[in-house]
């Protein structure tokens, strides 16, 4: 039941978020041309991701799954919880993050522990949330993980 609350709290929230939040231009890129990307590519991993769990690449909201990729984090409701930790420990400080957060700290007070690791492994990472992953998509998941210290 928590699940459905929150999965409904993000549709209803998502098309204003991306109105006063979201100025970028989609990056008009398919599944297709993520995977014809080299194996060992952030875009070809990308386009793994999105197979995997039967998605989309969301117009304006291409980075959020590239953060899925490089915490190799899952899309169930508590590892997005998780993820946002990970990002605000990274610095990244937007409605959105602070939206989530709230939500597991209210649905999911028991999983305290967990947040706070995934929270401070994002303290030990370089900042890396403000990229420009569109360019990006050719290096090697394994050097852009490695040079910014994501675990």
């Amino acid at each position: 039941m928590k699940e459905i609350i929150i999965e409904k709290l993000y549709k209803i929230v998502k098309v204003p978020y991306e109105f006063l939040f979201k100025n970028a231009s989609p990056w008009e890129v398919s599944i297709s041309d993520f995977i014809n990307l080299p194996e060992e590519s952030l875009g070809f991993h990308l386009g793994c991701f999105l197979l995997k769990y039967n998605l989309e690449p969301q117009p304006k909201l291409e980075e959020h799954d590239i953060y899925h990729v490089l915490t190799d984090t899952g899309v169930l409701v508590t590892d997005e919880i998780n993820m946002q930790f990970y990002l605000l420990g990274n610095g990244k400080k937007s409605p959105f993050v602070f939206m989530v957060i709230a939500t597991g700290l209210l649905f999911y007070p028991f999983r305290i522990k967990t947040y706070i690791e995934s929270y401070q492994k994002g303290k030990q990472a370089h900042q890396f949330y403000h990229l420009d992953f569109l360019k990006m998509l050719p290096i090697p998941l394994k050097t852009i993980k490695s040079t910014f210290n994501i675990q």
